[in-house]
């Protein structure tokens, strides 16, 4: 379905009936990503909200960065729940969405019931990785340069593009979604807009902290986040906090590994 959310038309994906689940996807996804854990949750007994975020997919792409910053990103899942009548729902983000529904999560406890996050944990903690995790994430200075980095992605027929997504399992759909430079230009808005250069140095010191049951999920075969960006959540999370370390599992753990994410989830939501 199609929903408008003060002017912002998003594509969401409802399924099933029951206690509701919202999934975010992260970049360069869509809500296609979660279509396992989907299946599972949907025959589980839980009702699945997956949007496209702004930028992605069928949703709405604006053109200006501001517009992309997480803070906005929130108000838009504020208001697809709200469409939908949901007061409270379990959260499971991967990737940016993971770091948007923490910020969901801490501004606005009462609307969560849970908060699942797949492969990135808090800023503080991504922080405080130090060095290792900067070097692992050195494609997002370049995310930063308009013009440029849309090059480097799409030159020579995205092989640059096709080499970072190397462990992505559908790396043609999003390639030839991001040939539209419209939306390779949009999608580009969540880092520039959440994650500027001055973040390295002037990081959040006023974020709340996390006070629902919170679990963090880490591959090992990840190539773009240190372990302790995600074990170093503990330390925002103020109510329960569980940790799974998958091995052998890239970045893209529900698509890659998605029995063993169907497992984590259902156990996790069914015991908080």
């Amino acid at each position: 379905m199609h929903i408008d959310v003060h002017g912002t038309g998003l594509e969401v994906q409802v399924s099933g009936e029951g206690p509701d689940v919202l999934l975010v996807h992260g970049y360069p996804d869509t809500h296609a990503c979660w279509r396992h854990p989907v299946s599972a949750l949907n025959a589980a007994g839980y009702r699945t909200i997956a949007p496209d975020l702004r930028g992605f997919g069928a949703s709405d792409k604006p053109a200006d960065v501001e517009s992309h910053h997480p803070a906005h990103h929130v108000d838009d899942l504020l208001g697809v729940l709200d469409h939908l009548g949901v007061e409270r729902a379990h959260l499971v983000g991967h990737d940016w969405g993971s770091a948007i529904v923490q910020q969901l999560a801490m501004t606005r406890p009462a609307r969560a019931r849970t908060l699942s996050c797949l492969s990135v944990g808090h800023v503080g903690s991504m922080i405080a990785a130090g060095l290792p995790q900067r070097r692992m994430s050195w494609y997002m200075l370049l995310f930063q340069f308009p013009g440029i980095a849309e090059q480097w992605i799409s030159q020579d027929d995205f092989r640059n593009f096709r080499n970072w997504l190397a462990r992505h399992p559908d790396p043609d759909e999003v390639i030839g979604r991001m040939r539209d430079p419209h939306a390779l230009t949009s999608s580009l808005g969540i880092y520039r807009a959440g994650a500027p250069p001055e973040l390295l140095i002037a990081p959040p010191t006023d974020l709340p902290m996390i006070t629902v049951p919170t679990m963090g999920v880490w591959s090992s075969g990840d190539d773009y986040l240190t372990e302790e960006s995600v074990t170093g959540t503990a330390k925002f999370v103020t109510a329960s906090w569980r940790y799974e370390r998958l091995d052998g599992v890239g970045h893209w753990m529900q698509l890659e590994a998605p029995e063993r994410i169907n497992e984590l989830l259902l156990d996790f939501l069914s015991g908080s």
